[in-house]
């Protein structure tokens, strides 16, 4: 499976889920598991890719404040939502993570709370191997390296928000007191 084609099964499954990140990954699950077991492999090879791609301090950073915190695992189902909002926004995150602050449902955040986690997403290729072969999915013999986290900073850190992620310090940091 390529790159396009791992994407293209995203939008996909977004199209009939009516935004609702849980019901994109049961249509993935779905979708995928139709496919040979090869491109449900192949699918499951980019998904670690490209969650070491966005497993960056800015990013985790962005989760922090938009998620009102974020453990380790709150911030894998953070990128498993992420993935559910498609190629686009997850490609302007990782690159920019401040960028979120311009997706109309994270701006809609800051005043209902709402929090954005997927944990269903990280499943999709065992779960639609399992579905289509009745096994499970075989164990990933290259695992992708996944990048270093020296740069962290203090997410209660107000302040460094605002330097760091300015929009979304806009959205979700009360404002300083004069």
């Amino acid at each position: 499976m390529r790159t396009d084609d791992f994407w293209q099964l995203i939008d996909q499954a977004r199209a009939g889920a009516g935004g609702e990140a849980d019901a994109v990954a049961a249509r993935a699950v779905a979708l995928l598991a139709e496919r040979t077991p090869e491109d449900i492999v192949g699918y499951a090879h980019h998904q670690q890719r490209v969650l070491a791609a966005s497993y960056r301090v800015d990013l985790w950073g962005a989760a922090y404040l938009i998620n009102g915190g974020a453990s380790d695992d709150g911030f894998e189902y953070f990128r498993g939502w992420l993935m559910t909002q498609g190629r686009a926004v997850f490609a302007a995150a990782v690159a920019a993570p401040d960028s979120l602050a311009e997706v109309p449902r994270v701006r809609s955040a800051a005043l209902s709370g709402e929090e954005f986690e997927c944990a269903d997403m990280l499943a999709v290729p065992w779960d639609a191997y399992r579905k289509a072969t009745a096994a499970d999915l075989p164990a990933e013999r290259d695992k992708v390296p996944v990048p270093d986290l020296n740069d962290f900073w203090d997410f209660d850190d107000e302040e460094e928000a605002r330097r760091r992620l300015p929009k979304l310090a806009a959205l979700f940091v009360e404002p300083p007191e004069e």
